[in-house]
C-alpha cells in the first residue's frame, strides 16, 4: 500500500509517464530514488518555472525521492542566453535558488548542482560519456531534439546546439537519475537517454515523467515566454501587476480547451490549496469552493461560472502564493540585489556573429606585404627551414615576425591513431619535425585518441586506439625523429587534466559557428559535407579548433586536408579580437600508389607503403605503381622523390644504362623525365633503393624490440575500416 501511495504521488507530477510499470517497480525496490530536474538560468522566473517546479519537487520529496536540480549554466551559455555572458548567467542561477526557497520549496532532500562545477569535478567521467552519445547518434536524430531549446530542426542552428543535446542526454546518466522530471518539451532528449541505454545494454533506464507546459496569458501562446512580458506572470510581480495581467488574459466564456486561466487553476491553484474558492455576490450564485477541476469545468461550460469571477478568484489565489516571494525580495538585501541585476538584463538570445558569418573557411586572410620586415641572417635561415615544410603558409610575414621575436615557437602537429602507419605519415612527419626542431621550434604532437573514437576509427575501441598510438611513437623514434624538443601528448589525458579551460573553449567555438560552417570542415575527417554524419563529427572540428588554443600553438603544421579547421581557428581569433593568431603551415598530401588515388589509405593496402613493409613488399608495390613516361603531373613516384627522398638525402641517385646521375633539385629531375632522358624504370629502381634505406631501421627495430614487435602484431590484427 505504501508503494502504491508513493507511486500515485510521483505519477501525479507528470502529464505523461513513459513506463508506469518501471516507475512502480523502482519505488518498490528503492526507498530514495534520484530524480533529475533542471533549468537554464536566463532572465526572471515566471510561475510556469517557479510554482510548477515547487509543486513537483515537494511531491517528489514527500514520496521519498532525492531531487537533483541541475543549474544548467553552461547550457544557457551554449544557447546564447544573456549574450552568452557566464557572469550574468551565474547571477540568474542564484536568483532562481532564492525564488524557489522563498516560495516554499522543501529543500531538505534537494541538491542544487551547478552544471559547470559538477562536470569540471568529474570531467573524466562526463566527457567520454557525452562523446559516446554523440558517436552513437546521427546528426539528423540530434536535430529532432531541438524543441528542448525552443528551436525547430529547420532553423539556422549553431554547432553548440548539437553539443547541447548530447550533453543534456549525458546529464541524466551522469547524475545517475532514476527519474527524469522535466517538461513535455524536453521529452525527446529524455527518450534519447533511454535509447542510449538500450544501445549500450545499460540497465536501470531512467523513467521519464514529463510535466504539463503552462501556456502564456494570451490566445495561442503555447508557453510562457520571458522575452514577452505580456505572456507571463513573474514570481515577484506586484499584486497590481498580477491583477492587470490576469484581467487582460485570454479567457473565452464557456470554453475550457485552450483557456490559460482554466489551466492555471488546474495545474497551480488546485494542487497548491487543494481547493479553488470563487467569491461573488449572491445574485451571481454566491461564494463557492471547488474541490475538483471537473466541477469547475462543468460550471464554466454551463455559464454557471463567469470569466470575470474566475479571473478574480485566480488573481486572489496567485497573489496569496506569491506574497512570501515579494516580501522576501523586499526584505532580504542579497535577494533584492540579485533581482535588481536580473531585471537589468536583456533576455533574448544573441544571434550568431555577423563577422564570423562573413568570413570564409576556404579563403586565406588577405596577405600583407613582408617587404618592410628586416630579418637577421639567423632568422632568415630559420624561416627558410620552417617555410620549406609547407605547401602553403598563411601568412608568411607573420611567420617571419614570429621567428624574429620568439626563439622557441610552439608548433602543433597531430595524428589520429588508426591502423598501420604509411610513409606519408611516417617519413614525412619525421622529416618535417626534424626541420622544425632544427629551427628552434618546440613541437607538440597531439595523439588524438578521443578524435579517432569520435570518427569511429577501429570501431571506436579506445583500447585499440591506445595501442596504435604507442605503435606510432615507436615508429617515429625508430625512423629517426629527433625527439629532444618534441612532446607526445595524449588528447584524452591533456583534456581531462585541463577540462575547465578546454571545454568552455569548445563550447564558445561551437556557439559562434553555425552548422553549415562546421559541416564544411568534414574533410578533416576524410568525409564530405554531404555524407550522413553522426553528432560526433560536428563535435570533432570544434574540438580540433580548441586544441590549437589549449596547446598555445604559434604554428599549426598539418596536412592540406586539415586546412579548413585551421582557418576556423584564425577566424575565431578575429571574432574574439585575439591578436596572436596561429600561423598555418599546410604540408603536401602524398598520393596513393595507383592512378587517381589522392592520398594513401590504410584501408586499401594497394595504395600505401607501410613503415615496416619488408624490402620485397616495397619493391613489389613500387614496381606496380602508376608512373607514366614523360608525365610529371599526377605521377606518385615522382611525388615520393620530391617530398620524401630529396628532403631526407638532399639528392636523388639514379643508376641508368647510360651511367649514374645524381640530382640535387626536383626541377632537374622533372626536366630529364619530361624529355625522356629519365625513364620510369630507372626512377622506380632508385626510389625503391632510397625508400628501403629509410625504412630499414624501422624494420630492424620491430624485429629486435619485443615491445615494438608485440605492438605491431596487435595493430596488424586490427581492422582499420570505419
Amino acid at each position: 500500500m505504501e508503494v502504491e501511495n508513493r507511486f500515485n504521488v510521483v505519477k501525479s507530477v507528470g502529464e505523461e509517464c513513459t513506463h508506469d510499470d518501471e516507475l512502480r517497480e523502482l519505488l518498490s525496490k528503492k526507498a530514495s530514488p534520484v530524480c533529475y530536474d533542471g533549468f537554464e538560468p536566463s532572465g526572471r522566473m515566471h510561475i510556469a518555472q517557479g510554482l510548477m517546479k515547487i509543486l513537483s519537487v515537494n511531491k517528489l520529496t514527500s514520496a521519498g525521492c532525492r531531487v537533483k536540480i541541475w543549474i544548467a549554466d553552461w547550457f544557457a551559455y551554449m544557447n546564447n542566453k544573456l549574450g552568452g555572458d557566464l557572469k550574468k548567467i551565474k547571477v540568474v542561477g542564484d536568483y532562481f535558488k532564492e525564488v524557489f526557497q522563498a516560495a516554499g520549496m522543501n529543500c531538505e532532500n534537494v541538491e542544487f548542482l551547478w552544471a559547470s562545477e559538477e562536470i569540471n569535478a568529474r570531467g573524466d567521467e562526463y566527457w567520454p560519456l557525452m562523446m559516446d552519445i554523440a558517436c552513437k547518434n546521427s546528426l539528423a536524430k540530434i536535430k529532432q531534439c531541438m524543441p528542448i531549446m525552443g528551436l525547430s530542426e529547420t532553423e539556422e542552428l549553431s554547432a553548440a546546439q548539437i553539443l547541447y543535446v548530447c550533453m543534456q542526454c549525458a546529464d541524466t546518466l551522469f547524475l545517475k537519475a532514476d527519474i527524469c522530471q522535466l517538461g513535455m518539451d524536453q521529452q525527446t532528449v529524455n527518450l534519447l537517454a533511454r535509447d542510449y541505454c538500450d544501445d549500450t545494454k545499460r540497465e536501470n533506464k531512467p523513467v521519464i515523467l514529463s510535466h504539463h507546459m503552462l501556456p502564456g496569458l494570451q490566445q495561442g501562446q503555447t508557453k510562457m515566454s520571458k522575452s514577452d512580458p505580456s505572456s507571463a506572470i513573474f514570481m515577484e510581480d506586484e499584486e497590481a501587476e498580477v491583477n492587470v495581467k490576469i484581467k487582460k488574459a485570454y479567457c473565452p466564456p464557456d470554453i475550457v480547451e485552450g483557456n490559460p486561466c482554466m489551466e492555471y487553476v488546474k495545474y497551480i491553484i488546485l494542487p497548491w490549496f487543494s481547493e479553488f474558492t470563487v467569491e461573488r455576490d449572491e445574485k451571481y450564485g454566491g461564494n463557492k469552493t471547488y474541490k475538483s477541476f471537473e466541477d469547475i469545468v462543468t460550471d464554466y461550460e454551463s455559464s454557471e461560472l463567469h470569466p470575470k469571477d474566475l479571473k478574480d478568484a485566480l488573481s486572489k489565489a496567485l497573489n496569496k502564493i506569491l506574497q512570501p516571494v515579494r516580501d522576501y525580495f523586499k526584505t532580504n538585501s542579497r535577494a533584492k540585489n540579485l533581482l535588481k541585476q536580473v531585471k537589468g538584463y536583456k533576455i533574448t538570445r544573441t544571434a550568431l556573429s555577423k563577422e564570423m558569418e562573413a568570413l570564409s573557411v576556404n579563403a586565406p586572410s588577405s596577405a600583407s606585404s613582408a617587404a618592410g620586415l628586416q630579418m637577421s641572417e639567423e632568422v632568415e635561415k630559420k624561416y627558410n627551414i620552417v617555410r620549406s615544410i609547407g605547401e602553403e603558409c598563411i601568412q608568411e610575414d607573420e611567420l617571419k615576425n614570429l621567428l624574429a621575436k620568439k626563439p622557441t615557437p610552439i608548433c602543433y602537429d597531430g595524428f589520429e591513431p588508426s591502423g598501420r602507419m604509411h610513409i606519408a605519415q611516417g617519413v614525412m612527419k619525421v622529416t618535417n619535425v626534424n626541420k622544425l626542431t632544427s629551427a628552434g621550434c618546440q613541437v607538440k604532437i597531439w595523439i588524438a585518441d578521443w578524435f579517432a573514437q569520435l570518427n569511429n576509427k577501429l570501431g571506436g575501441d579506445l583500447e585499440r586506439i591506445k595501442v596504435v598510438g604507442e605503435y606510432f611513437k615507436e615508429i617515429w623514434q625508430a625512423g629517426g625523429m629527433n625527439t629532444d624538443k618534441v612532446g607526445f601528448l595524449w588528447a584524452s589525458d591533456e583534456i581531462n587534466g585541463r577540462g575547465g579551460k578546454y571545454w568552455p573553449l569548445v563550447m564558445d567555438i561551437a556557439r559562434r559557428n553555425n552548422l553549415r560552417r562546421i559541416l564544411r570542415c568534414g574533410q578533416i575527417m576524410g568525409r564530405s559535407e554531404t555524407e550522413v554524419m553522426s553528432a560526433a563529427q560536428i563535435l570533432y572540428p570544434c574540438m580540433q579548433c580548441a586544441d590549437i588554443f589549449l596547446l598555445e600553438a604559434d604554428i599549426c603544421q598539418l596536412g592540406m586536408d586539415q586546412r579548413k579547421v585551421n582557418m576556423l581557428a584564425r577566424e575565431y581569433c578575429d571574432d574574439i579580437k585575439r591578436k596572436n593568431k596561429p600561423i598555418i603551415l599546410s604540408h603536401h598530401m602524398l598520393p596513393g600508389l595507383q592512378q587517381g588515388q589522392e592520398k594513401m589509405s590504410k584501408s586499401n593496402p594497394s595504395s600505401a607503403i607501410f613503415m615496416e613493409d619488408e624490402e620485397a613488399d616495397v619493391n613489389a608495390k613500387i614496381s606496380q605503381a602508376y608512373c607514366p613516361p614523360k608525365i610529371v603531373e599526377g605521377n606518385p613516384c615522382l611525388e615520393y622523390v620530391k617530398y620524401l627522398v630529396l628532403p631526407r638525402f638532399n639528392e636523388f641517385k639514379v643508376e641508368t644504362d647510360g651511367g649514374n646521375k645524381t640530382f640535387k633539385s626536383f626541377e632537374d629531375i622533372a626536366a630529364d623525365y619530361e624529355n625522356g632522358e629519365l625513364n620510369p624504370e630507372d626512377v622506380k629502381k632508385a626510389l625503391v633503393k632510397a625508400l628501403n634505406i629509410m625504412l630499414q631501421p624501422v624494420r630492424d627495430h620491430f624485429k629486435t624490440n619485443e615491445r615494438a614487435k608485440n605492438l605491431l602484431e596487435q595493430v596488424k590484427a586490427f581492422r582499420v575500416t570505419r
